[in-house]
């Protein structure tokens, strides 16, 4: 179960989460500590954060050996709400491929619109073996 959203932010960050914004998400090489950071399209369900990455982009090497990963979420105009902040470790799933399948698929058509994510290019994005999905369940958030 993660955190609960900040009470006095809760509508707020509800809704936005429930917009197509793009998220930033920050991974760190193990070996140097190097921050690495890409805006990344994802889906909230209300436990966790869903992305779809191939396996031989940085950030999922980056997680394959160090699973802590930060994402950042902001309003496209912000007013109200600046931010927020979801912090913890990731779990990199591939199997099975029908949830990884429906999953991006449902990730690219909030992005894509349903025709768009209907395209020959997304779903064969959504099939792809180095396809994952990146599933963030929070320990910390943070919104301001």
């Amino acid at each position: 179960m993660p955190p609960e959203f900040p009470h006095d932010k809760k509508e707020l960050i509800e809704a936005l989460l429930a917009q197509p914004v793009l998220a930033r998400l920050a991974t760190a090489n193990p070996k140097t500590s190097q921050p690495h950071v890409v805006p990344v399209w994802f889906l909230w369900d209300g436990q966790a954060i869903w992305i779809s990455a191939f396996s031989s982009t940085r950030k999922v090497r980056d997680l394959v050996q160090n699973p802590r990963c930060a994402v950042l979420i902001e309003p496209e105009k912000p007013d109200k709400l600046q931010g927020v902040l979801f912090e913890g470790p990731v779990e990199l799933i591939s199997q099975p491929p029908e949830l990884v399948c429906d999953t991006s698929l449902r990730i690219y058509t909030r992005y894509m619109g349903y025709e768009g994510a209907r395209a020959a290019e997304p779903q064969s994005w959504a099939v792809d073996p180095e396809n994952h999905l990146l599933k963030l369940t929070p320990s910390h958030i943070a919104a301001w």
